[in-house]
Formats: structure tokens, C-alpha cells, sequence
């Protein structure tokens, strides 16, 4: 199993190309399913989750292919209407399947999913809501098995209890071949959702967004249209704090800073300065960090669950008792255990972990955890003297196209082992 390895202290100076959005990515590759035709969608990040997925849709029996960033269809139609545990166990995204799977064929089953530790994630949302679309659900020997007797799926008006980016983008495709109007309620709007609902848009669906509801007008069908995906917001997020948290000076091409503008906000109010330098490249330094006071995690536009790792890595030698809130996952504060193994003085109370200032982080041997809170663990090795081995790093390759590569340009001393 291969390894990272980090000598620090190490400041990020020079450049990065952001790629293309992870999360935006799988569900728009998902959504071909609902098509006919063949595209191009391209800033397709080269990621072990990508890769994944391309071989889940081989397996279903679609011509698909990806090659230098590239997803293309030939033929998104699928010949084997089960999508086997041994492919979707490693990616809680291929829930994601379901509804556009059930919405153009009659009968479909899906293994449970697995992915990263963070949390039940629990797919009630999912299942409620296609249910009463007029879908037959049952769960059998670890399968979702789904089941339609009508030509196409009954539109609804439903209210999601909860906020969900997985559960909105399945419901929206799936009501995208439905009868009638639908209207979700209490949806995320994140980016990734956007950029999904633009994607189907330009293939002909017709989606409108309005606060957190989006209505979906059911059409008869859907024909592909070539694409680019958006860039990752939360790679050039996780750049960012590593270049405040190390001092350094980094300028981040492919960027677009209006999807993370409240976490623009607060970084600056730390001490980040920001100088555009044109359409979609920015430059980042940060000569003295300032401690963040208490911050908490909320569904976009609010501060992302997905950076909240990160900053807390990023304070570990200015905060002075900061207070960080964790209020989407229940259980994502795994890699504290590994931030202390550098000497972090950190303590946690239920949902809110405490970050002390501590004088000095020593190299550590640690373990990746889950795909975002694997980067904390880069940000601490840079702040630390001395060596650290970062172990399980495939969380890492889930989530961060050429990390090591990129790191390695602007100057970080760290290099992948087997």
C-alpha cells in the first residue's frame, strides 16, 4: 500500500491548476443515463472515485470511456440492470444511480453503498421520496431492489426533512422523465448541484431553481450535449488554507471565487489577501495568520463541511481556544486523532472541537481517514519539523487529482512511496 511522505517544515510558493469538481463530476456522469446520444464532458478529474465509476458503468453495459480528462458516451443505454456490491462498496456516490436508473428502466437493483466513515448518511431521504413517485421499493440480501409498473414515474411535491446533496440530485433526475410537474422543497443548491441541473438543462430537461426549491417540468426525452465541468471548490479551498497556514504565496488557475464566498470572507478576516490576476486565476498569501474565533459548519452558502478539517489543521499554531462546529455529519471528526499525533492540543465536546495554540508540531506516522480530512493531515505535515508518513493515502487519491505532483511544483517536500 502506498504512502505519503512530507519533511517539514515546508512553505507552498508557485502555482496550481485546480481541476475539475469531484462532486460535480459523478452525478453528471451519473445523469447520462437518462439520455440518448453520445458527448464529451470534459475537466473530469483522473481520481480513484472516477475511475470507479466508469467501471460501474462498463459493468451496467454502457459505452463509456475516459481518457485525459475526458468522460465520453457512446451509449449511455444499460444492458445489466444490477449495480454489483463488488463495484459500489468503495463509493457512497453510486446511490446516486438509482434514480435515473429507475426513471428510464422499469426494474432496478443497487448494492448498498460504502465510502468513507463520516457518518450514516442514511438513503431514507432517497427511498421516501422515490417511493412516492410510484416506485416499489424493498431491500434484500444488502440490494435496493426497485420496482415501476407505470410508464414513467408519477411527479411529486415533496419537502425534504433534511438537506442533502445526494438525495437532491437523485430525486431531481429522476423527475426529469416524469409526468407532470414536480417540486422539491428544502433542496441543496450547492454548485455541484447547479452545475448538474445545467448539464441536464443543455441536454433538454427543463429545471428551474428558486431558493432551495427547484421545480422540475418531465420531458419526454433527453439527448446529450458536450460539457465542461466546473472546477472543485474545495481542492483550491484546501490550497488555499495550506498556503495560509504554511505563510506562503500561491497562485490558483482555474478558480472561481464566487463558490466559496462566505469561506473567502472568513479567510480573510484571518489575514488572507487576495489579488486577481484575471477571469479565473487569483493569487493567495498570508503573511501572519490570525486566529479564528468560532465558526460552524452549514449547507451551502455557509461554511463547508468538506474544508472544516482543514481550517482546524490550518490553526494549530495561531488559535487561541478557537471554536470550530460541526453540523452536517455526526461523525466527522476522525482525524483529531491524528492531528494530536503531531502535538495538536485539541479537544472535542460533542459536536465542537476546541483548538489551543500549540509552540510546536513534530513529523508523525498517521493514517488518512476520510477523502477531506486526509488533507488536514498535509497541512499539519507542512507546519511540523521533522518527517511524517501519511498511511491509507488512497483517501487522499479519492479526492485530490496529482496532489503530491502538484504540491511538489510549489516547492513542498513530499514524495509517494510503495
Amino acid at each position: 500500500m502506498q504512502t505519503v511522505v512530507i519533511q517539514g517544515p515546508s512553505t507552498i510558493k508557485g502555482q496550481i491548476n485546480i481541476s475539475g469538481s469531484k462532486n460535480a463530476s459523478l452525478p453528471i456522469m451519473i445523469s447520462t443515463l437518462l439520455a440518448e446520444g453520445n458527448c464529451f464532458i470534459n475537466n473530469i478529474p483522473n481520481l480513484r472515485d472516477t475511475r470507479f465509476l466508469v467501471s460501474i458503468l462498463k459493468d451496467l453495459g454502457c459505452r463509456v470511456d475516459f481518457q485525459k480528462n475526458t468522460f465520453v458516451v457512446k451509449s449511455s443505454a444499460i444492458k445489466k440492470k444490477s449495480a454489483d456490491y463488488e463495484y459500489v462498496r468503495q463509493m457512497r456516490a453510486s446511490i446516486v444511480i438509482l434514480g435515473p436508473a429507475i426513471s428510464k428502466y422499469k426494474k432496478f437493483k443497487i448494492a448498498l453503498p460504502g465510502g468513507c466513515s463520516i457518518g450514516t448518511r442514511a438513503i431514507d431521504l432517497h427511498l421516501d421520496a422515490l417511493t412516492k413517485m410510484g416506485i416499489k421499493i424493498s431491500i434484500k440480501n444488502g440490494y435496493v431492489i426497485a420496482e415501476r409498473k407505470k410508464n414513467n414515474l408519477n411527479s411529486i411535491n415533496h419537502k425534504f426533512p433534511k438537506i442533502s446533496v445526494g438525495a437532491t440530485q437523485n430525486i431531481l433526475m429522476a423527475a426529469t422523465l416524469a409526468d407532470g410537474i414536480s417540486k422539491l422543497k428544502n433542496c441543496a443548491i450547492e454548485p455541484e448541484v447547479v452545475d448538474l441541473i445545467n448539464f441536464l438543462n443543455k441536454c433538454g430537461a427543463n429545471i428551474k431553481v428558486k431558493n432551495r426549491t427547484i421545480t422540475i417540468k418531465g420531458v419526454d426525452e433527453l439527448n446529450l450535449e458536450d460539457y465542461k465541468v466546473i472546477p472543485d471548490r474545495i481542492e483550491a479551498g484546501s490550497y488555499i488554507l495550506a498556503t495560509m497556514a504554511t505563510k506562503g504565496r500561491l497562485r490558483l488557475n482555474n478558480f472561481n471565487p464566487n463558490d466559496l464566498t462566505f469561506p473567502l470572507k472568513i479567510y480573510q478576516d484571518m489575514g488572507l489577501k487576495i489579488k486577481k490576476i484575471s477571469q479565473s486565476s487569483y493569487e493567495f498569501n498570508c503573511k501572519r495568520l490570525k486566529p479564528l474565533k468560532k465558526i460552524s459548519t452549514r449547507e451551502f452558502p455557509g461554511y463547508p463541511t468538506d474544508l472544516q478539517a482543514q481550517l482546524i489543521a490550518s490553526q494549530l499554531k495561531s488559535a487561541q481556544k478557537s471554536k470550530v462546529i460541526e453540523n452536517i455529519f455526526e461523525n466527522r471528526f476522525i482525524h483529531i486523532p491524528e492531528l494530536r499525533r503531531f502535538g495538536a492540543n485539541l479537544s472535542i465536546i460533542g459536536k465542537t472541537v476546541t483548538i489551543n495554540k500549540t509552540l510546536n508540531l513534530f513529523g508523525a506516522e498517521v493514517m488518512a481517514t476520510d477523502i477531506r480530512a486526509s488533507f488536514s493531515l498535509i497541512i499539519a505535515a507542512m507546519m511540523s519539523k521533522g518527517t511524517t508518513v501519511i498511511n491509507r493515502i488512497y483517501h487522499l487519491d479519492r479526492g485530490y487529482e496529482d496532489f503530491d505532483l502538484k504540491l511538489k511544483k510549489c516547492g513542498v517536500n513530499i514524495s509517494r512511496k510503495k
